[in-house]
């Protein structure tokens, strides 16, 4: 199967949290959930990303990477069914196990498209994150209308036929398992203590944040404005499918290391600009709604650029993106449940598009920081205390760091001899 079929797979990381929104009053409704329990019913996937993400490049090297591929979409298809067909106890398992699911995907796609398109890492992203970005789209678009025909629960298990479709066009790939590259051991733990991947994994958990907040909660902020049910479900949509074209056009300041921070704070803004919108005036929702969608697919696709392009090998690749996952996942978890109990405790849903506000200057400082050259300005590193050698000495050819001084011999090859 072509290195293309990892689309596919992107198509089945996001309809199966998307479509909870635009329901989520109906499952309220039938199960006696809160504003709380509905935001951490919203948040529980994301709880299980920050848990399962940095164990997967584990995972990955036992199995293979396309075999735990395979696994994790059999086990997001039986995660479907249990979350709408076993009970108010099976609603909270299985969206556990939809998270850890996901939480493979997550971490694997950009290793593996770093991988398979090296020589094209931001456009790669820009069309898988499309393919994702227009699934999660016709989740909550259908969402409604398949729960007014049959009932909130199919609306839900509907996406699991999605999963089983795409594991078994995924099947051929896994029979011929491959792990992706570990890199340098000594690379293992660094990753954990380098400051850019802080940066990115704080841009990573700034943008899931407001992504996760909007995708929960926008729907119901929209109907406590007067906005019927189905209108806002559509107006979710119209939100992830500009999502699309944000996605599709911010590769075009990413391409080039001078432009990225550029990128990251274009990505950033239309979500400020579309939460002061909808606090100054709620009744253009629609309008807001397609900003901040523009916003928000610039965004992600900007974070797994990032990522795709801050590691050295596929194997640190994936190392970062678990990473980045994890802690950003872990943060991002906390959004749809806060702006629950402010909009609790409030009576209203302003003080959570305030938090909104805080968190959208915040994503594009963190950006600006994280779209930095990497080596503008860096000077090789050299162990304390030790003084710097001649550079055709012994003890130079033998210095780790990864950058040699202009004339002096590459890793593995005799130093070049004098005229």
């Amino acid at each position: 199967m072509p290195a293309a079929a990892i689309f596919l797979v992107a198509l089945c990381l996001r309809p199966a949290i998307t479509a909870v929104g635009p329901v989520l009053p109906q499952i309220s409704a039938d199960e006696g959930l809160g504003e709380a329990a509905q935001g951490l019913l919203g948040a529980l996937p994301l709880l299980a990303f920050a848990l399962i993400s940095p164990q997967v490049h584990r995972f990955a090297g036992r199995l293979g990477s396309e075999r735990a591929v395979l696994a994790a979409l059999l086990v997001l298809a039986a995660g479907g069914v249990l979350r709408s067909y076993t009970g108010h106890w099976g609603l909270w398992l299985g969206t556990l196990v939809i998270g850890c699911a996901i939480a493979v995907g997550n971490v694997l796609v950009p290793a593996i498209v770093k991988r398979d398109f090296a020589a094209n890492v931001s456009r790669a992203t820009g069309v898988y994150t499309a393919f994702m970005t227009l699934a999660a789209a016709t989740a909550s678009a259908v969402a409604v209308p398949i729960s007014g025909l049959a009932s909130w629960r199919l609306s839900l298990a509907v996406w699991s036929l999605l999963a089983l479709l795409v594991a078994a066009a995924w099947l051929p790939r896994s029979r011929a398992p491959t792990v992706l590259t570990t890199g340098a051991p000594e690379a293992t733990g660094s990753i954990w203590r380098q400051p850019r991947a802080s940066l990115i994994t704080a841009f990573m958990g700034l943008q899931s944040t407001s992504f996760y907040v909007l995708v929960t909660w926008l729907p119901t902020i929209e109907i406590a404005n007067g906005v019927p049910e189905r209108t806002a479900g559509l107006h979710l949509f119209l939100f992830q499918g500009m999502g699309i074209l944000g996605g599709l056009a911010i590769p075009l300041l990413l391409r080039h290391d001078d432009r990225r921070t550029l990128g990251a704070v274009v990505a950033s803004l239309p979500v400020l600009v579309a939460v002061l919108g909808l606090l100054a005036a709620p009744g253009l929702a629609v309008l807001w709604a397609g900003v901040a969608g523009l916003g928000q697919g610039a965004a992600l696709v900007t974070a797994l650029t990032f990522i795709s392009l801050g590691g050295r090998t596929a194997g640190e690749t994936t190392r970062l993106s678990g990473m980045a996952q994890s802690l950003g996942y872990l943060f991002a978890a906390t959004g749809p449940v806060a702006a629950g109990v402010l909009a609790e405790r409030t009576g209203a849903w302003r003080a959570s598009l305030a938090m909104l506000v805080v968190l959208a200057l915040l994503q594009t400082v963190a950006g600006a920081a994280a779209g930095r050259p990497r080596h503008r300005g860096a000077k090789p590193r050299r162990a304390r205390g030790r003084p710097t050698p001649p550079p055709h000495s012994r003890s130079a050819r033998a210095d780790p760091d990864p950058i040699p001084p202009a004339g002096s011999a590459r890793p593995g090859h005799p130093p070049p001899r004098a005229g």
